[in-house]
């Protein structure tokens, strides 16, 4: 079953975000756009990459009414050693999620349960709180977030224009499709 369209789930669960330990629920993804970036673990390889691609365009997401919310089943603990241990990760100001219980990770359906490690799952959540998009990766393929950042402009159009929709490769200020019996077999 897809997650495509679906409420997130309630939780509560703690994080580190810009020297702070703070408390995250399903209602901080709400209100504005969200990304939630599940990753396997701290102290690792490819992980480090991805996270600090995402803090080089936070600024960019942020512009766009994003927050990011980067997750793993490590504690927030563990992300405040690891922010004050790596270079790379001192990097970071978004929400560092720490998902011990695996209580997000399910709710994702991410989780790998005889690691009890996250897949690499990327989820774009709108306003309301609902999913509009997901990309899962095998743990050894990095993501990119110049990409994200392309999606989340096309649903960004998608919500704000009903009755079109955005063409592969869609860039901002592209054109779009009208979806009409007309249409039908003229692509």
């Amino acid at each position: 079953m897809s997650l495509i369209g679906t409420e997130v789930k309630p939780f509560k669960v703690q994080a580190y975000r810009n020297g702070e330990f703070v408390e995250v629920t399903e209602a901080d993804f709400k209100g504005h756009w969200s990304v939630v970036c599940f990753y396997p673990a701290d102290f690792t390889f490819v992980c480090p990459t991805e996270l600090e691609d995402l803090q080089d365009n936070y600024e960019t997401l942020k512009a766009l009414g994003v927050e990011v919310y980067s997750v793993s089943t490590d504690t927030h603990y563990t992300h405040k050693a690891w922010h004050d241990t790596s270079e790379t990760i001192k990097k970071i100001t978004y929400t560092m999620i720490g998902d011990p219980s695996h209580v997000l990770s399910r709710n994702f359906e991410v989780l790998i349960e005889a690691e009890g490690l996250a897949d690499r799952g990327t989820f774009i959540i709108d306003p309301d709180g609902v999913v509009q998009a997901v990309e899962i990766n095998a743990g050894g393929i990095g993501r990119d977030a110049s990409t994200l950042v392309n999606k989340i402009k096309a649903a960004q159009y998608v919500r704000n224009n009903p009755g079109e929709v955005c063409p592969a490769k869609w860039k901002e200020g592209a054109e779009t499709l009208k979806p009409s019996l007309d249409l039908v077999g003229k692509i």
